[in-house]
């Protein structure tokens, strides 16, 4: 009896034994699922600063596990009202590892929260681990409900346009709005207001890029900050252009000649060969120095600096928008577009202001070397690249006809030359019409200050097509 006993002892003993063990292995193994626990990162991105009658909200949530559960909603007045709601499976014990971040995006505004009034507000936007804790996670920003809509109001002029050229065009804003301008296909202009009027009374400066198709409609619009758009259709008519293709051979002289005028290090465009490096600069770096090029935009003063017709300098070695296919070993290795005019002269030659205006970039551009940009007011600027000398710093005022350097071959040329070219809010058009002074009268002044214009608003007349200087003999004077 006494022996059944002791057995029955260490039979529960050892029970007893593997019954806490397991107790223990239970609680280690939740112990260390509660450490290996993650908690979500929620950012909101582009920021959210208004919301309107549906303003979307785009958020990236970020946790190796995974996301439970998502809600936003937004709070005004202590009254809270849903936005977003959306659940997964749960995964307490077994749950992934290695969750890519996770792109949310949902509405906010009136649409979703009808009681919504004007005013300040606030988005909140919680997210739940997909673990054993379950840890949550929030985003939360304050904004302004702006429900009033935009309108804008076309003039009713008629617009004349060429391809590759551009326009202007006068509207009316009313209505809550923050930004507005011309639209064209991808291309946004901004506006500014018509001088002496209000605010409300706005122009806009425009191009009709040479890559867009005949059929893209310009449009004026309004945006107020809640991200709503209201548009409007004015009277136009297009000029289509058919832009030269050519083919440009090119041979290791050359190539070697341009690479290292560009890149003398090998620091900006590396690579195996010759070849590359070339593609390289041509390619990449012509889009990146494009892009500075453009951003200079914002350089601008609110007036009008330049004086009458702009100086045309030199011979026209080669035209707006050429499309250049380059030949290396008779074979087209790649394609680009020439955007501005290639105007040659004598070895040495000063380069002068086409127009009065202020220098808004007088340095190394890359591809266009040597290179001064003037701001003429209003978001138009002239470029001059290649040059051999700069004159002038950034901030100086020229007047027109004055040396602001001297030519050369510096950045992506072959030859001696200038490459001009204007560009309208960043986006660089047929500098031709700014050559001729009718144009100008007809297409800008005159509906800028019609008095000082000489008071008759003429902006029905077709756009002046002034025919190309020639020459005797075209010089291969530029590589880009």
């Amino acid at each position: 009896m006494v022996q059944n006993l002791h057995r029955l002892a260490r039979f529960l003993g050892e029970k007893v034994k593997v019954i806490i063990a397991a107790v223990l292995f239970v609680v280690l193994v939740v112990v260390v699922l509660l450490v290996m626990s993650a908690s979500p990162v929620v950012a909101v991105n582009p920021a959210v600063k208004s919301i309107g009658i549906g303003t979307p909200v785009t958020a990236t949530i970020t946790d190796p596990h995974g996301v439970r559960r998502v809600t936003a909603y937004v709070e005004q007045n202590g009254a809270r009202f849903p936005l977003f709601d959306e659940s997964a499976p749960s995964h307490r014990l077994f749950w992934s590892r290695h969750q890519p971040p996770r792109s949310v995006t949902f509405e906010a505004g009136k649409n979703k929260a009808p009681n919504l009034k004007e005013g300040k507000a606030r988005v909140v936007l919680e997210a739940v681990s997909n673990d054993l804790r379950g840890s949550s996670n929030a985003a939360a920003f304050d904004v302004d409900v702006v429900l009033t809509p935009p309108r804008v109001v076309p003039d009713g002029f008629q617009h004349y346009i060429n391809q590759g050229g551009m326009e202007l065009a006068t509207f009316t804003t009313s209505g809550s709005w923050s930004e507005a301008g011309v639209k064209v296909g991808k291309y946004t202009f901004r506006s500014f207001p018509l001088p002496g009027k209000g605010p409300d009374e706005r122009f806009s400066m425009f191009g009709y890029p040479w890559d867009l198709p005949a059929d893209v409609t310009p449009l004026v619009y309004a945006r107020n900050l809640a991200g709503t758009e209201a548009t409007g259709h004015f009277w136009f008519k297009l000029f289509p252009k058919k832009f030269r293709v050519r083919d440009f051979p090119i041979d290791d002289a050359l190539m070697e000649k341009l690479v290292t005028s560009v890149d003398p290090t090998g620091q900006i465009a590396p690579g195996p060969d010759l070849l590359s490096r070339f593609l390289k600069i041509n390619g990449e770096l012509r889009q990146k120095n494009n892009q500075q090029m453009s951003d200079l935009r914002f350089k601008t003063e609110e007036k009008i600096l330049w004086n009458g017709p702009f100086i045309h300098y030199g011979k026209e070695e080669a035209n707006f928008a050429d499309v250049r296919n380059y030949i290396y070993h008779g074979k087209k290795v790649d394609q680009q577009v020439h955007l501005g005019f290639d105007l040659s002269d004598v070895q040495n030659a000063p380069v002068n202001a086409a127009n009065d205006g202020r220098v808004v970039w007088a340095s190394d551009l890359g591809i266009y070397g040597n290179c001064i940009v003037l701001d003429h007011g209003y978001a138009v600027q002239s470029i001059y690249g290649h040059l051999r000398q700069i004159d002038v710093k950034a901030g100086d005022m020229v007047k027109k006809g004055q040396k602001m350097g001297i030519a050369g071959q510096t950045g992506l040329a072959g030859g001696v030359h200038v490459h001009f070219s204007m560009q309208i809010d960043g986006v660089q058009t047929n500098p031709r019409e700014w050559w001729d002074e009718h144009w100008i009268h007809d297409r800008i002044l005159s509906k800028l200050a019609p008095e000082a214009a000489g008071g008759s608003h003429s902006s029905s007349a077709a756009p002046a097509s002034p025919r190309p200087r020639r020459t005797a003999a075209k010089k291969r004077a530029a590589a880009h």
